[in-house]
């Protein structure tokens, strides 16, 4: 049955859980094509292995297909999802297609608002440098090799698991991870927390009996539904009833040292070459896991210390020069939650002590917006300097009460300081570099269309310094 299908079309193939899927698929053996509005590093990557993209949506761009792939992001609306039902070429969601390929696998599902991308990332890095040759789909692309998804020959699959529809439910792993449970994605749970938490209990419930599921015990919402669980659980955090425990955090620049205390296991120091205590965290799942693996203590601990991290993941850029001469740094970060928000700026806070930092913020989706608005006022109220620029809908209908001059007048009577509404990414530059000061650290943050941003600030810095060295 497997044989009949040749051709798959992704809808939306550059996003960051398709392109991964495609390109697993592709390396399969699959005749890969997909459609997006716009050129990215993924289509390109996937170009460039051989497969076809198209930039634009059209009915004519399925014919032909034997599967249509779609994620939750794609409307009902779109001529692609529409001419593939009424062509009766078989539509499967994103996440069915991944639970496909971890049917043909054991299957490693890391979940949480918080922290998927950076957990599933070290947990890859680990399993390859330990010659497990696994195959791994993340939802980033790691800095070691420039990509986020990779065909291993192992028997082991590392995947994110998205709660944000309830697709992870789709995914049947051996060993489950859960970071942490947060307010977001509400849309989808009916405004309803509740259900959100019991979505993530079903999830833990997909593994067999005989598997654990490696749980973060610092966030109260998992502490609550662990006594709802009927799984093997392996706990971490910094508490000292977790199963695995960090004990003497030194934060050290872009870097962080700390003892592993593990019951029944040795303890061990570990050099982890990221900051923020959020990413202590991430790499205590990753512990948890390698242990279930019987990963042997010395790869692990290497592979931790050599980790390069992920794209946009806390990417930290130093010694940038501004257009005039003004010595500055720069860390591009993807988050775009106020828990997120925070935890960022804390890490910045702990690396660079007293530099001033300028918050570049992008707000992601209308809903959420509105949801936690009053907890973006207090997150940004918390940097020297914001520039704001307008919410990224991110296909979402406009909402002119929670936008992002809405968010700025709420900002501006809680915190006195140096604020900007950007209307677009250029005038944004400007307002960046206006000011700027000298040893200022800019965080760029957010998951629209700022993804670029950073490269771009980069670029332009560099062009202008190469053309005054010129004369």
């Amino acid at each position: 049955m497997r044989n009949k299908i040749k051709k798959i079309h992704f809808v939306g193939i550059g996003g960051a859980g398709m392109s991964g899927i495609a390109e697993v698929l592709l390396t399969q053996g699959f005749e890969i094509q997909g459609s997006d509005i716009e050129k990215s590093i993924s289509t390109n990557r996937l170009q460039s292995l051989g497969a076809t993209i198209f930039f634009s949506h059209s009915e004519s761009n399925v014919l032909g297909v034997d599967v249509c792939v779609v994620s939750s992001a794609i409307e009902e609306n779109n001529p692609e999802l529409i001419a593939s039902k009424r062509l009766k070429i078989p539509v499967v969601p994103r996440a069915l297609m991944l639970g496909e390929l971890m049917r043909f696998k054991k299957g490693i599902a890391i979940a949480g608002s918080h922290g998927k991308t950076t957990t599933t990332s070290l947990v890859s890095s680990i399993l390859a440098s330990s010659d497990l040759d696994p195959t791994y789909v993340i939802g980033g692309k790691l800095n070691s090799d420039g990509i986020g998804a990779r065909l291993g020959q192992g028997e082991i699959l590392v995947a994110e698991a998205d709660e944000s529809d309830g697709s992870f439910l789709n995914l049947s792993p051996i060993i489950a991870a859960v970071t942490n449970i947060d307010y977001d994605h509400l849309d989808y749970y009916n405004q309803d927390f509740n259900l959100l938490k019991k979505a993530f209990i079903s999830f833990i419930h997909r593994l067999p009996f005989y598997s654990s599921a490696v749980l973060c015990i610092e966030d109260p919402n998992i502490r609550e539904i662990i006594p709802l669980l009927s799984r093997p659980i392996i706990t971490v955090g910094f508490s000292n009833d977790s199963d695995i425990q960090a004990k003497n955090v030194v934060h050290k620049g872009t870097s962080v040292s700390f003892l592993v205390e593990q019951k029944g296991f040795n303890s061990f120091d570990v050099h982890l070459p990221l900051p923020g205590l959020h990413n202590v965290l991430n790499t205590l799942i990753a512990i948890g896991i390698a242990r279930e693996l019987e990963i042997d203590t010395a790869i692990l601990k290497d592979s931790i210390e050599n980790f390069s991290g992920v794209e946009r993941r806390f990417e930290f850029f130093d010694n940038l020069k501004s257009p005039c001469g003004v010595k500055f740094s720069l860390v591009d970060d993807y988050g775009h939650h106020p828990t997120e928000i925070f935890a960022t700026i804390e890490a910045c806070r702990k690396a660079f002590h007293e530099r001033k930092i300028t918050l570049i913020f992008q707000p992601h989706r209308f809903s959420r917006t509105r949801d936690l608005f009053n907890d973006f006022v207090d997150v940004l109220s918390k940097v020297e300097r914001l520039i704001l620029l307008n919410v990224y809908s991110a296909g979402e209908e406009i909402n002119q009460k929670v936008k992002s001059n809405e968010l700025l007048k709420e900002i501006r009577k809680k915190a006195n300081y140096e604020n900007h509404l950007a209307q677009n990414l250029d005038e944004a530059i400007s307002l960046l570099f206006s000011s700027i000061k000298d040893n200022e650290v800019v965080l760029v943050m957010g998951a629209g269309s700022i993804a670029n941003f950073s490269k771009k600030i980069i670029l332009l810095c560099n062009k202008l310094n190469q053309e005054a060295a010129n004369g």
